[in-house]
C-alpha cells in the first residue's frame, strides 16, 4: 500500500482522527467538581508499571485526586484523545505529538526519558536478500503511520541516499504489520520493542538498522494547557511517580521484566532484553532535546506528511525555579 498525502488529506485524517477521540471523550467525561487525572498509557511503558504498582494512587491522596485510567494501541490514538479533552496526561514517542501538534492539540511537552536508539529498528526477514538500508529502494516497508519508526525510517533513508518516495509504505498496527511481515507481504517492518525484541527472537527477524546514529528515540510525556494551569502540583507528582518506577526498573530489570510479561502478553526473557534498552530517567525538556524534536517537525512538513508547520518550543513546560 503506498500513500503519498496532499496536505488536504492530512488534515482531512487530522480531523477524523479529532472526531474519535471526541466520541472518546463523551465516553468517560471528568466533571468541573470531579478531582481527577486521567491518564492515557499503552501496553508497554514506564506508565503501566506505575499503573500496576497503585503508587500513583497514594502520591495523589494528599492532593485530593484521584486516578482514571485508559488503555490505547499506540501514541496517535492517545494523543487523539488529549486533543479531544478525554485525557490529561500521557506519554508517546517522538512523532505523535508533532502529527497532534499540526492538528491544534492543546499539548504541553512536560518531561522526556533519554535518548534510546536501540529501542527502534527496521527488520527484515531472516533469510531476506536485503542486506542494507540502500536495499530498500522500491521495496514495501510496514510501519504505523505517525510514530517514532516512522522518523526513523525517514531518517535511514536519507542517510541511505534515498528518497522517501523511493520506497512504499504499509501503514498498520504493531499486530497487522506482523502479521503481513511474517507472510512475505511486506519486505520489511520498522518497528520498535517489545515487538522489535520479540520478534528478533521468536522470528530471527534481522535488522537492516536501530536507530544508533540516526535518530535519538526520545520518549516524552504530556499534558494539556488547562490541566498543567489548573494543577501543576498534580503534573509534578505523576512525573515523580514515573521517575519512581524509572529507577526501579532499572534496578530490577528482571523483576520488572516478570511484572511486564503478563500485561503485554510477551515472555519475560524477551522483555528484559526490551528494557535494557531503554533509559528511565525523566527530566524537563531541554534546548538540545527540543531542538531535535523540531528536526523531526521541520522533516515531516518538508515531506508533506503534517500540513503546516509547528514549532515545539512553543509548547515546552518550563519549570518553575
Amino acid at each position: 500500500m503506498s500513500f503519498h498525502p496532499s496536505r488536504r488529506t492530512v488534515a482531512r485524517f487530522a480531523g477524523l482522527a479529532f472526531a474519535a477521540g471526541l466520541v472518546a471523550a463523551f465516553a468517560a467525561p471528568a466533571s468541573a467538581q470531579e478531582k481527577v487525572v486521567r491518564i492515557g498509557y499503552q501496553k508497554y511503558g514506564t506508565l503501566i508499571l506505575l499503573k500496576n504498582k497503585g503508587l500513583l494512587e497514594e502520591k495523589l491522596k494528599p492532593l485530593g485526586y484521584s486516578v482514571r485510567w485508559s488503555e490505547f494501541p499506540a501514541g496517535p490514538q492517545l494523543l487523539e484523545a488529549l486533543n479531544a479533552g478525554a485525557i490529561d496526561f500521557g506519554n508517546t514517542g517522538e512523532a505523535p505529538p508533532i502529527f497532534a501538534q499540526a492538528a491544534g492539540a492543546p499539548l504541553v511537552y512536560v518531561g522526556y526519558e533519554p535518548a534510546a536508539p536501540q529501542g527502534e529498528a527496521i527488520l527484515v526477514p531472516k533469510d531476506s536478500p536485503l542486506k542494507t538500508v540502500a536495499d530498500l529502494k522500491g521495496k514495501n516497508i510496514a510501519l504505523n503511520k505517525g510514530s517514532n519508526v516512522h522518523y526513523l525510517l525517514v531518517k535511514a533513508l536519507e542517510k541511505a541516499g534515498i528518497a522517501y518516495g523511493d520506497v512504499k509504505t504499509s501503514f498498520l498496527t504493531p499486530a497487522d504489520a506482523r502479521a503481513a511481515f511474517e507472510r512475505g507481504a511486506v519486505d520489511a517492518w520498522a518497528i520498535w520493542d517489545p515487538f522489535q525484541a520479540a520478534a528478533e527472537k521468536t522470528i530471527e527477524a534481522r535488522q537492516l538498522t536501530d536507530g544508533t546514529g540516526i535518530v535519538s528515540n526520545y520518549q516524552f510525556y504530556f499534558s494539556t494547557q488547562a490541566f498543567v494551569e489548573r494543577a501543576p502540583q498534580v503534573v509534578d507528582a505523576v512525573l515523580a511517580g514515573v521517575a519512581e518506577i524509572g529507577a526501579w526498573t532499572k534496578a530490577n530489570p528482571k523483576a520488572a521484566a516478570a511484572e511486564f510479561s503478563p500485561l503485554v502478553g510477551i515472555p519475560a526473557s524477551i522483555l528484559e532484553v526490551a528494557l535494557a534498552r531503554q533509559q528511565y530517567d525523566v527530566k524537563p525538556l531541554n534546548p538540545k532535546v527540543t531542538a531535535e524534536q523540531q528536526q523531526v517537525a521541520d522533516a515531516f512538513f518538508k515531506l508533506g506528511l503534517i500540513p503546516k508547520e509547528v514549532k515545539i518550543s512553543d509548547l515546552v513546560r518550563t519549570p518553575k525555579s
